[in-house]
């Protein structure tokens, strides 16, 4: 398990091998379970080199939380655009967890090792499909003690706000018993509703829009990450599960998530991560 509080430069490869090798999700595997998303733009892409290769880069910040200074990091990762390369969709995990507490370690293989695990599949993925806008991949640090990594690249970041078109946040993604993956953020946007109730359901999960302030569940909206891009002005979709009773707890291992799931959850977000790439924003 990786600490919740990084001092120093980690790359993409060392996370994956920490958090969770199990749990990762090869583009190949993507790729046959969703056979249209095999091509890009009806045919065989061209990958320059730049394009396909994922950059990591450690930004570190530090910040207070009941009277204690922290140190932290955020990993970031850059994948240009082929055709609007000015435009940025952020999609975004967060990397720490709850680190251990009266001797026990909370490994956090939902919370957030799935989230994680995803950022992967998507930096594979795109290796081989690269996108239409630029990706910026985030591992967020701080979440657990209040967003604050997320926090950080908002306020921080080289890329300007106007040039942010999206954040698509995974957070807890990896197990449900009734197969259902929450969707939040399309209840305030027109186009990102009709995309989603026009978008082909899975036989296995559900993708299920709510969570949203609209509805008589908890709402969501600044549960996680996704938040402080909402505050920024910043559309979000923010995909997630209900929460279990290995949330916050010693139990949340590897053991307990539904690997069907998973996968088919991993494959869904990537399909409507293709959509929107297809679609102005």
């Amino acid at each position: 398990m990786i600490s919740p509080i990084q001092t120093a430069y980690l790359p993409f490869s060392s996370l994956c091998i920490n958090l969770t090798t199990r749990s990762a999700i090869s583009a190949s595997t993507i790729a046959k379970k969703t056979p249209s998303l095999a091509t890009y733009n009806g045919s065989k892409p061209r990958i320059s080199h730049a394009a396909a290769t994922c950059l990591s880069k450690g930004k570190s910040f530090s910040f207070i939380e009941k009277r204690k200074v922290f140190e932290a990091v955020n990993i970031l990762g850059l994948i240009k655009g082929t055709k609007v390369p000015k435009e940025y969709i952020v999609i975004s995990a967060h990397y720490d967890h709850e680190g251990i507490k009266y001797g026990k370690i909370y490994n956090g293989a939902d919370d957030n090792a799935s989230g994680i695990s995803a950022l992967f599949a998507f930096a594979e993925y795109f290796k081989k499909f690269p996108p239409k806008h630029s990706v910026i991949l985030a591992a967020f640090d701080g979440e657990e003690l209040g967003l604050k990594g997320s926090e950080y690249f908002v306020k921080n970041s080289i890329i300007s706000s106007n040039d942010i078109i999206l954040n698509m946040n995974m957070d807890m993604i990896s197990r449900s018993d009734k197969k259902e993956l929450y969707l939040v953020g399309v209840s305030e946007n027109k186009k990102l509703k009709d995309l989603i109730i026009n978008s082909r359901q899975s036989s296995v999960i559900k993708l299920v829009s709510g969570h949203d302030g609209e509805d008589n569940l908890d709402n969501w909206t600044y549960s996680s990450d996704h938040a402080n891009f909402y505050k920024k002005g910043i559309p979000f979709l923010y995909f997630g599960v209900e929460d279990h009773k290995d949330y916050h707890q010693p139990t949340d291992d590897f053991e307990n998530i539904h690997p069907n799931f998973y996968q088919n959850a991993v494959v869904a977000i990537i399909t409507v991560f293709n959509a929107l790439d297809n679609m102005e924003l």
